[in-house]
């Protein structure tokens, strides 16, 4: 009888009790977080590292849980929360969910709290067994150390630990790991079983950055804004500023920054945004979506009134990479360019000569020169110089098929493939012989008419001064896994040899003109000799899509030194704040500025004479650096190390490392490792 009876039960009502079981019975099942890899720079410097943060989970059904007659959990655990956790959570929305939620196994309460805000509670939960239902989970928080360093280069994360813009997003999937799983199960004899798949941590990205360089390019990227914002319009210096540094022999990107910068640690911090060109979204005649200037600068008082869609907008704005995103005409920047072709060509050669009187009739235009009237210039004159006429005379010799040939090969139009997120294509913006004119064949020689972007021409120029080879520009020299074991190297590629080394030799010579008689003898640092050549283009408004006759983008490319280069730079000044923004000393200053801290800090030795002037000029930069260096040894004498605690109450390792007096460092005696004495992180591998 109870055989049928079972049997009738287990076919009627099997699927319902099955059920009600495994209700009753507990699974747990929990993410185990992956640490995110590393960024650093050339020397070991960590620029992007990620921390492990708590969020405060509470269990109410285990703090309501009743033993008897009584909640043994629930008051002891109630005071704890108030008394350790009350300045980290709203209280009240917490205790009104224990009380209304009484089965409720997950609520967050508080998320991203750091170990020393969680300690006091844990502390106190370990010595009192009745405080239960409150626990921790584990997560990463991304943390940049420098804040605004190298903002655009890097990108940052979003919430969900995903890169967005620069290094984070490229190299997403090599940093972000794979997370590990805790399970709970039941095995064959219904005894809760656990399996845990540990996480894989992220690997490494070891940068051609040098955070030296950096902080020396964007010192003086600041200081150009705080010279000359506010001055015809209010707002910013210019609406863009750009520099870039590279290895001229590898493509090795050395430094890369453009104004204005953001936090890495506060991207959504809208103060950025104040001084900025406001920029909107508008619907074309084609029916798409386009992003626009309104030609205002962002106030605080507007700031006030922008909803958050346009404040998102304009955020979105500012964290793209000037360097890599944006598009202009280049200017007299592309002369050298010009000059090559026609001597690669041999068409035209060091003896050649030209008349300018001023301006040339072509294609029912007069276009005019950079100068009223030059005369007879020789080559390297019409570089030094930045002779128009000149220009316009060897792209006529050279004929619009050979030019839009070599432009293909210098790498207009084409994108440079640099290891950075959000690099634009210029394919459309550059003529095709077919299409090309007499006059646009004449603009186009001296830098008008066509859009580059900033690493596509740095990365050409390059090729025209090492003897002619195109590499492929790159950020990351190499990956390593968590145990520091190298997975990848990243070696230099050369793409192509774009000129002769004869002809490298010849623009070198005449690069060296233009900073020793030309236009570029403000962009000389003190006893040194450099290449390069300026550039002014006028712009077109986005909306009439007419040639502005006020608004110019100003520039300056090189390299350093003049008989041996080394590194190469640029530097653009996007519509500088200025009544007349058609001078590109804008731009020079820049580069002097930068090459007279950072050619010294590579090792690169004067070879002029330095004026009393210049000493003069010396002698209070090295006063002020030292002034800020002391500055900040003192900072970091005062730091009160009690704040930092390992998990089990004890000192930090890297704590008991003596401070090294000259640089201020906590130096590991066994390997030779620098730590920031302020923040514990690793400064520099003493093993590189």
């Amino acid at each position: 009888c109870l055989s049928v009876r079972l049997y009738i039960i287990t076919r009627d009502n099997g699927a319902k009790y099955e059920k009600q079981v495994l209700s009753q019975l507990k699974y747990d099942s929990r993410i185990i977080p992956a640490k995110r890899g590393d960024i650093v720079d050339s020397k070991g410097t960590i620029l992007a590292t990620s921390e492990k943060v708590y969020n405060v989970i509470i269990d109410a059904k285990v703090m309501n849980a009743e033993i008897g007659d009584k909640q043994p959990y629930l008051q002891p655990t109630l005071d704890a929360m108030r008394k350790y956790l009350g300045d980290k959570i709203d209280i009240s929305k917490a205790e009104n969910h224990i009380k209304t939620n009484k089965n409720s196994a997950w609520y967050v309460a508080a998320k991203r709290l750091t170990y020393k805000e969680i300690l006091p509670f844990t502390n106190a939960a370990e010595a009192d067994g009745n405080i239960k239902g409150i626990w921790f989970e584990e997560e990463y928080k991304r943390v940049y150390p420098y804040g605004t360093l190298a903002c655009d280069l890097l990108g940052f994360t979003t919430k969900d630990n995903r890169g967005t813009y620069g290094l984070e997003e490229y190299y997403n999937d090599t940093l972000s790991g794979k997370d590990g799983r805790e399970y709970g199960y039941l095995n064959d004899d219904s005894n809760l079983e656990r399996t845990i798949m540990e996480a894989e941590a992220g690997y490494t990205i070891h940068s051609t950055i040098d955070a030296n360089l950096q902080q020396i390019v964007e010192k003086y990227l600041k200081k150009f804004n705080e010279d000359n914002k506010n001055t015809v319009r209010n707002g910013n210096g210019a609406e863009n500023v750009g520099f870039i540094m590279m290895n001229i022999k590898n493509g090795d990107v050395l430094a890369m920054a453009s104004y204005p910068f953001f936090d890495l640690n506060n991207t959504r911090n809208t103060d950025a945004l104040i001084g900025n060109m406001e920029v909107k979204e508008i619907v074309n005649a084609a029916g798409y979506t386009e992003i626009h200037k309104t030609g205002n600068n962002i106030t605080a008082e507007r700031l006030q009134e922008m909803t958050p869609e346009e404040i998102y907008l304009n955020l979105n704005n500012l964290w793209k990479n000037f360097c890599i995103s944006n598009t202009y005409e280049p200017g007299s920047t592309a002369k050298p360019f010009t000059t090559a072709m026609g001597l690669e060509l041999g068409l035209i050669t060091t003896g050649s000569s030209f008349d300018c009187t001023g301006y040339l009739e072509i294609g029912g235009h007069k276009i005019r020169c950079h100068n009223r009237n030059d005369g007879t210039v020789t080559l390297e004159q019409a570089v030094a110089k930045s002779c128009n006429v000149a220009m316009m005379k060897i792209s006529q010799i050279v004929g619009k098929e050979e030019f839009v040939k070599y432009q293909n090969v210098f790498g207009f139009g084409l994108k440079s493939n640099i290891d950075l997120a959000g690099e634009a294509r210029t394919a459309n913006l550059i003529y095709k012989a077919s299409e090309m004119g007499p006059a646009d064949l004449a603009t186009n020689s001296f830098g008008q008419n066509f859009n580059v972007t900033m690493i596509q021409m740095i990365t050409s120029y390059c090729s025209l001064i090492n003897g002619g080879y195109l590499y492929e520009p790159h950020v990351i020299k190499k990956i390593t896994n968590s145990s520091g074991a190298t997975v990848k190297n990243i070696e230099p590629r050369v793409l192509k040899q774009t000129v002769s080394e004869s002809t490298s030799e010849k623009i070198r010579s005449f690069c060296t003109a233009v900073v020793q008689y030309g236009t570029g003898k403000t962009a000389r640092p003190a006893g040194y000799m450099i290449g390069g050549k300026t550039g002014t283009a006028e712009t077109i408004d986005e909306n009439t899509h007419l040639r502005s006759a006020s608004e110019h983008v100003v520039s300056f490319i090189g390299f350093a030194p003049a008989d041996d280069p080394q590194i190469a730079f640029y530097c653009v000044v996007d519509r500088p704040n200025a009544a007349h923004q058609g001078d590109a000393k804008f731009a020079t200053r820049i580069v002097r500025s930068v090459l007279t801290e950072a050619l010294p800090y590579l090792n690169i030795y004067m070879t002029e004479e330095v004026t009393e002037k210049e000493q003069a000029e010396l002698d209070a930069l090295n006063l002020s650096i030292t002034a800020k260096y002391a500055a900040e040894l003192n900072e970091r004498k005062e730091v009160d190390s009690s704040q930092f605690v390992n998990p089990d109450g004890t000192q930090p390792l890297w704590m008991t490392y003596p401070i090294d007096q000259t640089t201020g460092l906590r130096v590991d005696p066994a390997t030779g490792d620098k730590y920031d004495a302020q923040a514990g992180f690793l400064v520099e591998s003493g093993s590189q």
